[in-house]
């Protein structure tokens, strides 16, 4: 079972993929580094080194669907 708190939800708009906000320093609207290939390989199984460009905040994703991204630390607080 995916552990909901290492999860994170994004929208991909024109090929671009952003954050409503970011998980560590809470600034808003964030387009994500990643481009097309890197999610096909983040959703074949490849991990993926993301640093976030608002604050250098840095987690590796581990899977991807339409939705949601998976890190490989918490990104939610409780």
């Amino acid at each position: 079972m995916i552990p909901y708190n290492h999860t994170w939800p994004y929208e991909k708009m024109m090929g671009d993929y952003y954050v409503s906000a970011c998980p560590s320093c809470e600034a808003e609207h964030i387009l994500l580094p990643l481009k097309a290939k890197d999610v096909k390989e983040i959703q074949t199984g490849k991990k993926h080194w993301l640093v976030m460009p608002c604050c250098n905040h840095r987690f590796y994703v581990m899977d991807m669907d339409d939705d949601y991204l998976l890190a490989d630390i918490p990104l939610r607080r409780k």
